[in-house]
This record gives C-alpha cells, structure tokens and sequence, in this order.
C-alpha cells in the first residue's frame, strides 16, 4: 500500500536539475527534466557512492558528477556497459506538488 508524502512544489525542482530530501537517514535526490517529468533516486550512484543530485540531467537519465556513469531516472539502472542500480522511489505530481512513496523506506527512517 502507497504511503504518499507531499514533499516539494515541481517549480522548486530546477530544470534539469534535482533538489535533495532527507528522509530519516537517507537522502533521496528529486529530479526533474526538460518536459517535466519528476523521478527520485537514492542521492548514490551505484558506482562509488556519487551524489547524482549534481549531476547532469539529460533526457530521462542523469550523469553522476564523479565518473560520468548514466543512470536510467525511471529505474535507477546504469546504462550499459556499467552496470548496478540506485534505489528508485514512486513519485506523483498533483496540483503541482511532489509526493513520494516512501512506505518501503519505514525501515530505515529514524
């Protein structure tokens, strides 16, 4: 079962950027793209712990700032040949604000 959590308004997102949230001891990082399509990672790149927060967004992927390894914003996936995953969130946007599953991260909340 969804557990939304009203999180930010989609114009608090730059475009082709991401705005961090905090919740319990993990950080997730709130991207936004060019047709403004909303998608959230774990803000940690698979590769070496990266903050894909700073990284560059394009399309539907974002490049991790320290190695340039492209991650899939819908799945978290790392485009080939890199491989390893991000944890991905549920996002809806209504009446232009950004709400979250996090039901799968009670665990981990403090």
């Amino acid at each position: 079962m969804n557990q939304w959590t009203d999180i930010l308004a989609v114009n608090d997102i730059p475009r082709l950027g991401a705005r961090v949230v905090r919740h319990g001891s993990l950080d997730i990082a709130v991207f936004r793209n060019a047709e403004d399509e909303v998608f959230a990672l774990e803000d940690r790149c698979p590769h070496k712990g990266g903050p894909l927060s700073q990284g560059i967004v394009h399309g539907r992927k974002v490049a991790c700032p320290m190695h340039n390894w492209n991650i899939e914003l819908d799945s978290g996936r790392a485009v080939a040949p890199d491989q390893g995953c991000a944890r991905e969130f549920p996002v809806k946007v209504e009446d232009g604000r950004v709400s979250l599953d996090l039901s799968a991260v009670a665990d981990v909340a403090a």
